[in-house]
C-alpha cells in the first residue's frame, strides 16, 4: 500500500471511530480487501459476497447466522415431490426492496424477481444478459446451468423449479450467495437507461443493509434496513462500514485502538498477543476450508501426474505450516477439510522426499527440472495468511529438485479472473465451504462443470467426476460418503492441486461487540451484532 493511501485509511478509519463513539450507532469492520464488483452472481470469492450478497441480499432459503442447516429465507416454505425432482416454493409477503437514491420501487418482493433472476443466471438469452454480458461461474460450477430444467411462476407468491435429475444438495446450494435473488423491476430500469453495468456497481437487495456508497480501497459504506423482513435476526447498529484495510498488521492496530470494531484474518503471529490485550476479545472456531496450489493440467508440464506428485512431494510442508500458519494451522491430506463429513482418513499427507520427487520428474522426462511461473495470493485469506510467504517457500523448496519458479501475483479481482481463464502455470487459492456439502469442494473445485470457474487446475478426469456426479444424485449419506472417499483416492492419485493447509479462523473485536457470530462457511454478516 502506497504511503499516501495509509494516510488517507487512517483519517478515513479515525472519523469513523469518531462516528461511532459519538453515537454508539456504527459498526466498523476492517475487511481485507476491496470486492471486484457487487454483483455476486459473477464471482465467487467471500470477499465479494460479504460486500454484497452476504449483508445487502437475501436467497430463497439461507443458512442462519453461526449455522449450517438452510432454512426459509425470502421462501417462507417449500414443498419437494416424491421424485425428488420438483421443488415448490411459498413466497414470503410484505418483503420491501430497498429504497436508495439511485432506486425507489413500486412494488414489494414477489415472483416475478424470483423468475428474473434464474433466467439472467441460466439463459444467455436474457435481455439483460445481452445488454451486459458477464458470466455466472459459481452457477454453472455448481452444476445448476444443466440441471434446472425450468422454473416456472405458479402465481404471484409461488415458483415450481423442476430439475433434470436429483440433487442431494440442491436446498443446501440455493442458500449459498449464488442463490441471492434480485430485483426485477431494478433490473428493467436500468435497462431502460442503457446502464444494465450499474448492478455491479449500486446493488438493491432485500437484506438487513442498504448499501450506500463505497470509494475502492478504503470504504463501503451501508445503512441499516429498518424494514427488514426477519425481526427475529435485525441489524441492531445504524450504519455499517466497511474499511478496506489490506494489511493484516494495520488491522490489528485498528482494532487496538478502538477504530474498527471487528476484523478479518489476523496474522498468526499476533493472535496470542491479540488474547493477552484486554481491549480485544477473540473469537475462534475450527477451520472449513483448505489452502491448494493449483497445477493447470491443459498446460505442459502439468498434464502429467507424475510431475504433479513429484512437485508434490517436494514441499516440505511441515515448514510451510509452521512458517505460515503459525499455531493456527494444519497440514491438509486430502481437498476438503477434516471437519467435512465424508472426509477419507486414511489418506495421508505425502512426506517430505527429495529424492522420490526428483525420481518421478526423471521419469516424467525432467531429469534437469524446468522453469514456471508461481502466482501467490494478493490478500490474506482464512486458508492462506501469507501467500507471498509460502510463494517463496515453495520457490525454494521445488528449487532442489531443479525446478526454477519466478513468483507474481495481480490485484485480488484481476487475478481471479486471470486464473479462471486459465493463464496461469501454478496458481495459489484455497476454499472456504459454502454450504456444508462435500460436492462444493470435490465437484465445485475439481469437477469438469467447474473447469473455467473455481476449477483452477481446469482437471476433468473421468473416473473422478463418475463418482462426484453419482454421490450428487443419491439421498443416502452413507452411499455418498463411500463414493467420495473413492473420489479423494483418486485426487490423491492425480494431485491437480497440492492441499497445503487447513487454518483455525480467528476473528477479533473489541471488547464493546456483542453477538457477532463466525461463519462455519467463512462470510462476515452483522445482524444481531451491537457495539455497546
Amino acid at each position: 500500500m502506497k504511503t499516501s493511501n495509509k494516510i488517507l485509511l487512517g483519517a478515513l478509519m479515525s472519523a469513523f471511530a469518531g462516528i461511532a463513539s459519538a453515537n454508539g450507532g456504527t459498526l466498523v469492520y476492517c475487511s481485507e480487501g476491496s470486492p471486484a464488483g457487487f454483483d455476486s452472481a459473477q464471482y465467487t470469492a467471500g470477499t465479494d459476497f460479504d460486500a454484497s450478497a452476504n449483508n445487502v441480499m437475501n436467497p430463497l432459503v439461507q443458512f442462519p447466522r453461526g449455522g449450517t442447516k438452510a432454512e426459509p429465507a425470502l421462501a417462507e416454505r417449500f414443498d419437494v415431490s416424491d421424485d425428488g425432482l420438483t421443488y415448490t416454493f411459498h413466497l414470503r409477503k410484505g418483503v420491501k426492496w430497498h429504497t436508495t437514491s439511485y432506486f425507489k420501487p413500486t412494488r414489494e418482493f414477489n415472483a416475478d424477481d424470483v423468475i428474473f433472476t434464474f433466467d439472467r443466471l441460466g439463459n444467455k438469452e436474457n435481455a439483460f444478459n445481452k445488454a451486459y454480458p458477464v458470466e455466472f461461474p459459481y452457477f454453472s460450477d455448481m452444476g445448476l446451468d444443466k440441471n434446472i430444467k425450468s422454473v416456472e411462476k405458479v402465481d404471484d407468491y409461488t415458483v415450481k423449479i423442476t430439475l433434470n435429475t436429483t440433487d442431494a444438495s440442491f436446498t443446501q446450494t440455493l442458500a449459498m450467495p449464488i442463490g441471492s435473488i434480485y430485483s426485477k423491476e431494478y433490473a428493467d430500469k436500468l435497462l431502460a437507461d442503457g446502464k444494465a453495468e450499474l448492478i455491479n456497481q449500486q446493488p438493491v437487495g432485500t437484506g438487513p443493509f442498504i448499501f450506500q456508497r463505497y470509494q475502492k480501497d478504503a470504504s463501503i459504506r451501508y445503512k441499516a434496513n429498518k424494514d427488514y423482513w426477519d425481526k427475529n435476526d435485525m441489524p441492531l447498529v445504524d450504519n455499517l462500514v466497511f474499511a478496506i484495510t489490506k494489511d493484516g498488521s494495520v488491522r490489528y492496530q485498528k482494532v487496538k485502538a478502538g477504530e474498527c470494531n471487528i476484523m478479518s484474518f489476523p496474522l498468526p503471529a499476533d493472535i496470542e498477543k491479540m488474547k493477552k490485550d484486554d481491549s480485544i476479545n477473540v473469537l475462534s472456531n475450527p477451520g472449513f476450508n483448505v489452502g491448494f496450489i493449483y497445477y493447470n493440467t491443459e498446460k505442459e508440464p502439468f498434464k502429467n501426474p507424475d510431475v504433479r506428485v513429484a512437485l508434490d512431494y517436494a514441499m516440505n510442508k511441515d515448514a510451510i505450516i509452521e512458517a505460515v500458519y503459525g499455531g493456527q494451522g494444519q497440514r491438509a491430506p486430502n481437498p476438503v477439510p477434516p471437519t467435512q463429513w465424508s472426509f477419507n482418513e486414511k489418506i495421508k499427507a505425502r512426506e517430505h522426499n527429495i529424492e522420490k520427487a526428483k525420481e518421478l520428474l526423471a521419469k516424467a522426462g525432467y531429469p534437469n527440472g524446468f522453469e514456471t511461473t508461481l502466482w501467490t495470493l494478493p490478500v490474506q485469506r482464512p486458508y492462506n495468511p501469507n501467500g507471498r510467504l509460502m510463494g517463496e517457500l515453495v520457490q525454494a523448496d521445488w528449487a532442489k529438485v531443479g525446478v526454477k519458479v519466478n513468483l507474481m501475483t495481480y490485484e485480488w479481482g484481476e487475478y481471479l479472473k486471470r486464473a479462471k481463464s486459465g493463464e496461469h502455470d501454478t496458481v495459489m487459492v484455497g476454499w472456504t465451504g459454502d454450504n456444508g456439502d462435500p460436492d462444493n469442494w470435490l465437484g465445485n473445485l475439481f469437477g469438469c462443470g467447474a473447469v473455467g470457474g473455481s476449477n483452477y487446475s481446469r482437471f476433468c478426469y473421468e473416473p473422478f467426476q463418475k463418482l462426484i456426479t453419482e454421490a450428487r444424485q443419491l439421498s443416502d449419506v452413507a452411499e455418498r460418503t463411500k463414493l467420495y472417499e473413492q473420489a479423494q483416492e483418486i485426487f490423491y492419485e492425480q494431485t491437480p492441486g497440492s492441499p497445503i493447509g487447513t487454518s483455525i479462523v480467528n476473528v477479533p473485536t473489541t471488547k464493546n461487540v456483542k453477538g457477532f457470530k463466525i461463519s462455519p462457511f467463512g462470510a462476515f454478516q452483522f445482524t444481531g451484532v451491537s457495539v455497546k
